[in-house]
């Protein structure tokens, strides 16, 4: 329900000011108003939706420069990732990471964006881990759910999934070798490139309903 809700945020099905009725949401998901609340409470840390005290939540954006701060910190986090992947990882996790690589790899030919970012997650995931520092692991993980929504949305580029691949492909091999500062570098530029390529996305999608709302508005 929250990844649904926040993909139709995102795509723009759910328009900033729509309100978010609890148990309108309760009934066309079959639930409780419980998982409803709770759904709501983790869109608002995304940025996703604004909670107004006594007023009920409605569908929000976060500014530009949230969104630059949620990716510059993610950007740096995951590079510090990447990089002590490239000394820490067992034989054990680098094996693992190159099998989830190579499953990202087959589902480029799918072009399901969905099932990418599934498996995405489950790559970047694999990274944290793989820093056997868990602290930092949890730090990164909660970081990356809150721009979950963003991440995906990227994905519905026309060719991000195989750059995404290449991107990945550059971190993994400065993995695999043991290069520490180049893993770090491959991370932190395809951090910056996800957030560019959610921007596209984004402009993309505001031109479409700019254009849409003209194209319905009766002529005067």
């Amino acid at each position: 329900m929250r990844a649904q809700l926040a993909d139709e945020i995102v795509r723009g099905v759910l328009e900033p000011g729509t309100e978010l009725d609890e148990t309108a949401l309760a009934q066309r998901f079959g639930v409780s108003r419980t998982p409803v609340r709770e759904a709501i409470r983790e869109l608002a840390a995304s940025g996703l939706v604004q909670t107004r005290p006594r007023r009920g939540s409605v569908v929000a954006r976060p500014t530009p420069e949230q969104l630059e701060s949620l990716f510059a910190a993610m950007a740096e986090l995951e590079a510090l990732c990447a990089g002590l992947c490239a000394i820490r990882m067992t034989a054990v996790d680098r094996h693992n990471l190159e099998q989830i690589h190579a499953g990202l790899r087959a589902l480029i030919h799918q072009g399901d964006p969905q099932r990418y970012h599934e498996a995405n997650e489950t790559f970047h995931k694999a990274i944290y881990l793989g820093t056997h520092n868990p602290y930092l692991a949890e730090i990164a993980l909660a970081t990356r759910r809150r721009a979950a929504p963003y991440r995906r949305a990227q994905f519905r580029t026309v060719g991000r999934l195989a750059l995404s691949y290449e991107e990945h492909d550059r971190v993994v091999q400065a993995i695999q070798q043991g290069d520490r500062a180049r893993a770090a570098s491959a991370m932190w530029a395809h951090i910056s490139i996800v957030q560019a390529a959610y921007e596209t996305y984004a402009d993309q999608r505001s031109r479409l309903t700019h254009n849409a709302a003209a194209e319905a508005k009766p002529e005067s």
